[in-house]
């Protein structure tokens, strides 16, 4: 009997195994930790249909916008490390909102696993078409000469719009009242409407109600011009020397994914960021391409975090 049973688990060993599903084998889900229809969707869509496309796969985009980004950021942090929860994680989430939220559910350095960064752009100062102001010089002399008078909007608390707009009034001595919305949608259609008048809104967002005469571009926040708005100067050409605030997007993994996962998955964004589709879509919006290793992206978001604290300490930025 000793020998029948050896004899079984040798036939069973002998035999061909199924083969371990290859990843991904399922759908992808793509965290958003803003609103539809605010910039970080709208750019977590673009590059959802392109990646997804690379990858073989589907590729689910999950908004989940709340709590100045942190809602979302925290969901990823504490998904599976499997591959299969991403998250679309603008410098607002991963260099701004950390130092601004406390207690932060998660750590920026502990808790992702980068992958790569998918754009690199800058933010659109724009005004509503209902005021008088053409210009930034305009814009600050009428901000000091009726101090809280001016609404600022922004997509969110902690959003880049917001930290970019608290900038601003740090560097040129102005009072502009802030107004957080729930996503850039809403935010832009009150300042085509008047019931704002100021607003720091990501190219992608904006750009077609800026070249559509709906809201007024005065300046880009980047450190050159955006090739979108060619004619438009920088806050620092504009004369508010010293200013720079551009902004870059990136893809991240929950820690504990797996490196060989990692690297599968940098190499289809890297394939989906030079793909005619994707490259066409960002070219209209104005933004420059990313790419690059999951190391230079760590690099980059370790670099930013640590020079935009210096920032918000120094500018004394916070939550309302």
């Amino acid at each position: 009997m000793r020998y029948v049973s050896l004899f079984a688990l040798l036939v069973i060993c002998a035999l061909p195994r199924p083969a371990a599903a290859e990843f991904p084998d399922r759908p992808i889900h793509l965290v958003v930790p803003q609103a539809a229809g605010s910039a970080t969707d709208t750019l977590g869509r673009i590059f959802g249909a392109a990646f997804g496309e690379a990858l073989g796969q589907t590729v689910i985009i999950d908004d989940r916008p709340g709590g100045a980004l942190t809602v979302g950021m925290d969901f990823t942090a504490k998904a599976p490390p499997d591959g299969y929860t991403l998250c679309v994680a603008p410098i607002g989430a991963l260099a701004l909102t950390p130092h601004l939220v406390n207690p932060l559910p998660y750590n920026v350095d502990r808790d992702f696993a980068p992958i790569v960064v998918v754009t690199r752009g800058q933010m659109l100062l724009a005004v509503s078409p209902t005021t008088e102001l053409h210009s930034v010089k305009e814009l600050i002399d009428y901000a000091k000469a009726n101090p809280g008078k001016l609404l600022n909007a922004s997509s969110s608390n902690g959003s880049p719009g917001h930290v970019d707009g608290e900038l601003f009034k740090v560097m040129t001595g102005t009072n502009i009242v802030h107004v957080p919305y729930k996503g850039g949608a809403a935010a832009i259609q009150d300042l085509i409407a008047g019931r704002v008048q100021v607003m720091f809104e990501s190219l992608n967002s904006i750009a077609p109600f800026a070249k559509s005469g709906q809201v007024r571009p005065l300046a880009v926040t980047g450190d050159h011009r955006s090739p979108a708005f060619p004619d438009v100067p920088t806050v620092a050409e504009a004369g508010v020397i010293g200013y720079a605030a551009p902004t870059w997007t990136a893809i991240v993994a929950p820690a504990g994914t797996p490196k060989e996962i990692i690297d599968k998955l940098n190499a289809a964004a890297n394939k989906a960021l030079q793909s005619e589709s994707f490259k066409s879509k960002i070219a209209q919006i104005g933004d420059d391409i990313g790419g690059g290793t999951p190391a230079e992206t760590a690099a980059l978001i370790a670099s930013e975090y640590k020079k935009w604290g210096d920032v918000i300490a120094r500018a004394g930025i916070k939550l309302e």
